[in-house]
């Protein structure tokens, strides 16, 4: 009989569904021993638990602004700071006297 010793550095996890056909032992074979032949499973570290994903069961997607709402607004906000710039560098003779065209 071949005694394993663990290797911390090598240790893994796997998320196998529960109701996986042949359970974790068919899971391992079919999806880690292809890729790892000398991978082994500790049962005593074996765990049972569920990941409840909150997003798909809270989640409520809303409706998107129509194209001409959104552009409404856009254009509201851009009369709303109409001047701001000016007012914040000093206004237009400020650009002019920086060189900028």
């Amino acid at each position: 009989m071949v005694e394993y010793e663990p290797d911390s550095e090598l240790r893994d996890t796997e998320q196998v569904p529960v109701l996986e056909p042949g359970g974790v032992a068919a899971f391992i074979e079919r999806e880690v021993l292809p890729h790892a032949p000398d991978a082994w499973v500790d049962a005593t570290k074996t765990q049972v638990g569920f990941e409840v994903n909150m997003t798909g069961l809270f989640y409520k997607p809303q409706a998107l602004r129509p194209l001409e709402v959104i552009r409404a607004k856009i254009l509201a906000l851009e009369t709303e700071t109409e001047g701001l710039v000016a007012e914040i560098i000093g206004g237009r003779s400020a650009i002019k006297d920086s060189g900028v065209p």
